[in-house]
């Protein structure tokens, strides 16, 4: 077994050479950063580097770059790789002694370890540098593989961040439109139009077109649970808790909750301030605790424009104004009556599809990003393991 092991998984071609295995220490040894206080760096042309990045400064003091660098205590699992000359600071560990090694292979090679499992003391965890330095790893001699192995995950890396600024500009893009597409207070039409619109909205009540569903799971007829989630929508019970949390014998009283049915979760939270309002699109019906409203919308109304419209803060001063958080300090509090006489912000049918058309276009390009992004993590933490030893 330990002759297998001499050799990683995958390998680019042309290198048949087996791997030494060596104490890290030995390759790449960590050693502390200078103790210099932040009051005594004046401005220079380095980078200073502390446990959590780059700081916002610089500094007249300088170490012969590139460098590796990662937290001594507390974020230990931070890696960073400094290509210029730079400065680490006193709460740092970093790689000085590459011993004629290529600098981004020793990074990725400090990445396929997992630091973290080296912390040590309670609260805050301190790298164990001593247990670092005693692994044994798998290492290529020829600096050509050393060479081939950085550049490729480096070059993975930028593909990946590439995918992470597209992914963070079209979220941006999705609140930019939500601002804009729907009435600011004061105003009868949106600041961003489609052509062809030109009629002034209305507003109506929710109680017009929308009724709350109180039908019960009297016969147990439905077993599912869902749930409400600000960050996921409603889904079902098991995704969010990882286990039922309900039982045959209280679920009789659970509302039913019918495909396009939205649900209102009196939780409040950070991204939602007042509760989440969310539909269930699930395509399958399932049940609901009475702590959440549950309510259908009528055919005057377009289900995903309505959607979208709930994303806002639009309707959020009318419950702050209408209702409170109650006894509870996370739970908001509004009659149901309250509740339904909300005010909605609604033009004509047609101008609701199209809005709702160009926001799900938009949720669409960002759940592709978004699965393109999980792949390449993926992808990146699978090579990880396969080609170092």
């Amino acid at each position: 077994m330990a002759e297998q092991a001499k050799v990683p998984a995958i390998r680019f071609a042309g290198f048949t050479d087996p791997w030494e295995q060596r104490k890290l220490g030995e390759v790449a040894p960590l050693q502390r950063g200078f103790d210099l206080p932040v009051n005594q760096m004046t401005p220079g042309p380095y980078p200073v580097v502390m446990s959590n990045g780059i700081g916002g400064w610089h500094s007249k003091y300088m170490v012969k770059g590139p460098g590796v660098v990662t937290g001594r205590s507390g974020t230990i699992g931070s890696l960073h790789y400094i290509e210029q000359n730079f400065w680490p600071h006193n709460t740092s560990l970093w790689v000085t002694s590459f011993n004629g090694n290529e600098p981004r292979f020793i990074y990725w090679l400090y990445a396929s370890i997992g630091l973290e499992r080296f912390g040590s003391g309670s609260g805050v965890p301190t790298l164990n540098r001593n247990d670092v330095h005693d692994l044994r790893v798998g290492f290529p001699c020829d600096v050509a593989e050393q060479r081939r192995i950085g550049t490729f995950f480096s070059r993975l890396d930028s593909l990946i961040t590439l995918h992470q600024r597209k992914y963070d500009k079209l979220v941006i893009f999705k609140k930019s439109m939500l601002e804009k597409m729907f009435p600011k207070d004061g105003e009868s039409v949106p600041e961003i139009r489609f052509a062809g619109f030109t009629d002034p909205w209305e507003q109506r009540k929710l109680g017009e077109f929308s009724k709350k569903n109180t039908i019960k799971n009297a016969n147990g007829a439905l077993s599912e649970t869902f749930t409400n989630s600000a960050e996921q929508g409603v889904i079902s019970q098991l995704d969010y808790f990882d286990h039922d949390i309900t039982n045959d014998a209280n679920i009789s009283g659970y509302y039913v909750v019918q495909p396009d049915d939205f649900v209102y979760n009196p939780r409040i939270s950070a991204t939602a301030p007042c509760g989440p309002i969310n539909r269930n699109r699930l395509n399958r019906a399932g049940v609901m605790s009475p702590l959440y409203t549950v309510f259908s919308v009528d055919a005057s109304m377009d289900k995903t424009y309505l959607e979208h419209y709930f994303k806002t803060s639009r309707w959020h001063d009318f419950m702050f104004l209408e209702g409170n958080t109650g006894a509870r300090s996370d739970r908001f509090s509004i009659s149901d009556a309250t509740f339904f006489e909300m005010p909605i912000w609604c033009p004509e049918i047609s101008e609701q599809m199209a809005i709702a058309k160009q926001l799900e276009t938009t949720d669409t390009l960002i759940t592709l990003h978004q699965r393109k992004l999980e792949l390449l993590r993926n992808i990146k933490k699978s090579l990880l393991d396969k080609m170092f030893v």
